[in-house]
C-alpha cells in the first residue's frame, strides 16, 4: 500500500479496475465467437413449397420428426406414442393450442400421418406443417415459359 502525499497517515484506497475490464472482455469476445455456434431447435432438412409466410404473436410449439423417424417436441425427444400425453401437459395453461410441425422429406408419409394423429387426438385445435420457400433457378423459368407459350 502507498501513502498519499503530505503528512497524514492515511492509506491509498483506490480500487484498479483494470483487470475487471480486461476480464470483462474477454468474456465478451468469448461469448461473442460462441453465440452463432449455438443451435437451436432439431435440424431437419424442410421440403419446399410456394406459399406466403405466417406471422406469428407467441412463441409457437414446435414438433420435428428427423431423418430416422425420431420426434422432438422442441429439443426433447418423445416416443410417438407419448406425443399426445406430452402435448396435453404441455398446452394446458395455454389459450392459444397450436402447434406446428417440421418433417424432414425424406421421412415416409405414414410416419408423418401417424404424428398428425397423435397431435389431433391430443385436443390441438390447429397445426401448421412448416416448409422451406421453393427457390426456382433460371433454368426452370425458361422450360416453364417455353411450355406455356
Amino acid at each position: 500500500m502507498s501513502h498519499g502525499g503530505g503528512s497524514d497517515d492515511r492509506f491509498m484506497s483506490d480500487i484498479n479496475v483494470t483487470p475487471f475490464v480486461d476480464v470483462m472482455l474477454v468474456l465478451l469476445i468469448i461469448f461473442m465467437v460462441t453465440a452463432p455456434m449455438m443451435m437451436q431447435g432439431v435440424d431437419v432438412d424442410l421440403p419446399e413449397v410456394t406459399s406466403q409466410p405466417l406471422s406469428a404473436q407467441e412463441e409457437a410449439l414446435i414438433v420435428s420428426i428427423t431423418t430416422d423417424g425420431q420426434v422432438f417436441i422442441s429439443d426433447y425427444e418423445v416416443s410417438v406414442d407419448a406425443l399426445g400425453e406430452k402435448l396435453q401437459k404441455i398446452l394446458e395453461g395455454r389459450e392459444n393450442r397450436e402447434v406446428f410441425m417440421n418433417a424432414d422429406k425424406t421421412v415416409p408419409y405414414g410416419v408423418v400421418v401417424r404424428v398428425m394423429s397423435e397431435i389431433k387426438a391430443a385436443g390441438i385445435e390447429k397445426l401448421g406443417m412448416v416448409t422451406d420457400p421453393e427457390t426456382q433457378d433460371l433454368g426452370d423459368l425458361s422450360k416453364e415459359t417455353e411450355a406455356a407459350q
